[in-house]
């Protein structure tokens, strides 16, 4: 038996385009304004570089995991 591949193979001739890669990730700073879509506004605290961001809200603190989808730098 074969091991399965990790990444799909794409002929030259397939009729399929293979998947555009991943935008690359956000970079956050500590102090940064962002705003996000379901908490709003709030200012970035801590920064654990590509896995997570911990952003205060106001009255409470969120770890926002990668990839940023819903966070904006502002």
């Amino acid at each position: 038996m074969k091991p399965s591949r990790s990444t799909p193979r794409h002929l030259p001739t397939s009729p399929f385009k293979p998947p555009p890669p991943p935008p690359p990730l956000e970079k956050f700073e500590v102090g940064d304004l962002v705003s996000h879509d379901k908490y709003g506004v709030g200012r970035v605290t801590e920064v654990t570089e590509d896995v997570a961001v911990v952003i205060n809200f106001g009255e409470e603190q969120r770890r926002i995991p990668a990839p940023f989808a819903k966070v904006v730098k502002l």
